[in-house]
């Protein structure tokens, strides 16, 4: 099922401070989102090591683009330390925060968990999107193993984000891992 619109999506991970007044390096899980940069609160989430399952909400004070990260001065994040403190953690966003998908395109948190359909069929679930340099591609759960399916016409005829299904041409020629 798609995330209602008051349920937290993730869009980046933390990485290494930048400089010493307490900016951090928000490495987006989509490199085309501009999304943090309008954002004036998110969620912090720590997913692994000492903090694991912590979270909490804070405001921006600040962001702007980098080279190869956006960079966000957190509230209350006043030094490298304190920055350092929120390495690995992830950004979430509320999904009611999202702009509206131009037509025929989707959000890849939209579709985690829809059915999977080939020859009329229910073959699996949506289990990930993945983004490779050449194309995209979708995970689909299947009895007995994972299809890779990449997002392309000959593969994929229809995303139907309302109705939590995704309609295959086929599967011919893919393997099943």
């Amino acid at each position: 099922m798609p995330p209602g619109p008051d349920e937290w999506v993730p869009l980046a991970v933390v990485g290494r401070p930048h400089g010493v007044r307490g900016e951090i390096r928000a490495h987006s899980f989509n490199k085309d989102s501009a999304l943090l940069l309008e954002l004036e609160e998110i969620l912090v989430r720590f997913v692994d090591g000492e903090r694991k399952g912590e979270e909490h909400e804070v405001s921006i004070d600040s962001a702007r683009q980098g080279n190869d990260a956006i960079l966000l001065k957190l509230h209350g994040v006043d030094d490298r330390d304190a920055a350092d403190g929120v390495r690995g953690a992830q950004l979430l966003a509320k999904r009611s925060e999202f702009p509206p998908p131009e037509a025929g395109e989707f959000y890849a948190c939209d579709i985690i968990g829809a059915e999977a359909i080939c020859d009329g069929a229910v073959v699996g679930r949506v289990e990930a999107l993945t983004s490779y340099p050449s194309v995209d591609i979708l995970v689909i759960a299947a009895h007995g193993g994972r299809y890779e399916v990449p997002l392309v016409d000959p593969y994929v005829d229809t995303v139907d984000v309302e109705n939590s299904k995704v309609v295959l041409r086929t599967l011919e020629g893919l393997d099943r891992t």
